[in-house]
């Protein structure tokens, strides 16, 4: 049987592995951490649970594909339900408004509450949704790399209607076009930060993020979003797919322009295929150090990243719940900080988010686990110790004014992890969080391919590759290397 080769656990090589296995290929994946999942980790503290990455689950149906492949039930390996309230938003003025999965509800309540008509609201959600079914074949489902993409009917109607795209206006100004409120202005240019970018750069097209939330909805995994990426490992041993871990990939082997295998500890691994789910500037930099680097891709301004404490609270506050949002009095200042600065913000946005609400396992009774985070910059040689000293009292200055509390004295625990951390413990070029940012109308483009144009048997999946961060984006990508590996025949 033709032999695979996937170079990381993350979710997007996870996905991959099982794309492969389901399509007749001997799969192995080589991980240098003890643990799969990538960014997808938890730990437990204290008697705490903490998701330690991404804590955002939309568009669940590319999880459960995946165990569809095999004819299998998902249920069976992975619950999931869909929450009633996407996010609660509050700023510092004492004003506080919560997103309902119910868009005809949402649109009635947010043009009650921030003053704007029904209509405009409604036709901005519609605007967004024609946005992604004109392009989510071109920029999601598909390589964006092979001229065939181009010349579907889809992609031609696509670049008919460009103008309806937003291309070439940023996020903020679109959103400044619907809406008077600069609370409403605030709520939505937030989705700039789901791909790591400013919404004062990304292109306007970014609008469609919500839609992506608001249409399929927010949900929550049984057991924590560490479960999502468990799961999928669980199932994909089932299936015969070889995890090897603290098996740290040292070179990638090349020869004539076609990639044979991996060295990992100094021993041989021989492939057919070989796909990269590291982080792709680290991938050419240390495994592929002899070959020719795309410079302007590497050289691409790096995503966001985060600042998150992990805190043991000994009380409950019923005015939180999965999902929260404490708003900065400026973001125009914030973005500025962290994107032209390189520095965290003196008044940073807030987001916290508390799983035990949903898994009240996941804190001892009367407790809460807050997962604390704050967007910053990517690590760039700042002194972190500083910053994360400033940042927690600046946190704790704005949670205990908007929640009106003294949350220091409630902190029985604590864990920090830092873009240093975060760039240690998975990879990622400066720690950042999805690749490449999305401040260009051209980086989906300048993006790395799924495959590589000069070595045969050489693919690419997970964030910093086609078609970007976040859980849904790597699963994707997954997806688009598993459609681009040809089917192998049995001599192969």
């Amino acid at each position: 049987m033709p032999h695979a080769l996937v170079i990381g656990a993350g979710i997007g090589g996870i996905a991959t592995s099982l794309r492969l296995r389901s399509k007749g290929y001997d799969v192995t994946v080589l991980e240098s951490n003890s643990y799969p999942g990538g960014k997808l980790h938890a730990i437990e503290k204290d008697g705490y649970r903490f998701d330690l990455g991404p804590s955002l689950f939309t568009m669940p149906h590319l999880v459960t594909e995946l165990f569809e492949l095999y004819q299998v039930d998902s249920q069976k390996y992975f619950q999931f339900k869909k929450k009633e309230i996407v996010c609660n938003y509050f700023w510092q003025d004492g004003q506080k408004f919560s997103i309902t999965s119910d868009s005809e509800k949402f649109i009635k309540e947010a043009a009650l509450y921030f003053n704007e008509p029904q209509q405009k609201i409604r036709s901005y959600l519609r605007r967004n949704q024609k946005k992604y079914d004109l392009t989510a074949e071109l920029f999601l489902e598909n390589s964006l790399h092979k001229l065939s993409t181009y010349l579907t009917k889809q992609t031609i109607k696509s670049i008919l209607q460009i103008g309806k795209l937003n291309i070439n206006d940023s996020l903020d100004s679109v959103n400044q076009k619907y809406f008077k409120n600069p609370k409403l202005v605030q709520l939505f240019n937030r989705y700039a930060t789901y791909n790591g970018s400013s919404p004062y750069r990304t292109p306007g097209i970014m609008s469609m993020i919500p839609h992506l939330e608001m249409y399929y909805g927010t949900f929550f995994p049984k057991g924590g979003m560490h479960q999502i990426s468990i799961s999928l490992y669980e199932f994909a041993k089932q299936q015969g797919v070889t995890f090897k871990f603290e098996h740290p990939v040292d070179s990638i082997t090349i020869k004539n322009k076609i990639a044979l295998g991996a060295v990992c500890n100094n021993d041989f691994h021989e492939a057919d295929v070989v796909v990269s789910n590291m982080d792709i500037f680290p991938t050419y930099k240390k495994l592929m150090k002899d070959e020719p680097h795309p410079k302007k891709t590497l050289e691409q301004e790096r995503s966001s990243s985060a600042l998150i404490f992990y805190w043991g609270i000994s009380k409950e506050f019923p005015e939180l719940d999965l999902h929260n949002i404490l708003f900065t009095e400026s973001y125009p200042k914030e973005f500025n900080a962290l994107f032209e600065k390189k520095n965290l913000y003196k008044d940073p946005t807030v987001y916290i988010n508390i799983t035990s609400k949903e898994e009240t396992n996941d804190a001892p009774k009367g407790h809460e686990n807050w997962f604390v985070m704050i967007n910053a910059p990517g690590n760039y040689g700042q002194d972190w110790e500083l910053l994360k000293k400033e940042a927690r009292k600046n946190i704790i200055s704005k949670i205990n004014k908007i929640l009106k509390t003294n949350i220091e004295e409630f902190i029985t625990t604590e864990q920090i992890l830092d873009p240093v951390g975060i760039e240690n413990n998975t990879s990622s070029y400066r720690g950042a969080l999805y690749g490449a940012s999305s401040n260009s109308k051209f980086a989906a483009f300048i993006r790395h391919a799924n495959f590589s144009k000069s070595i045969k048997n050489l693919y690419f999946c997970g964030g910093s590759v086609h078609p970007g961060g976040g859980i849904p984006l790597c699963l994707l990508s997954a997806k688009i290397v598993s459609d681009l590996v040809p089917i192998p025949t049995q001599n192969a």
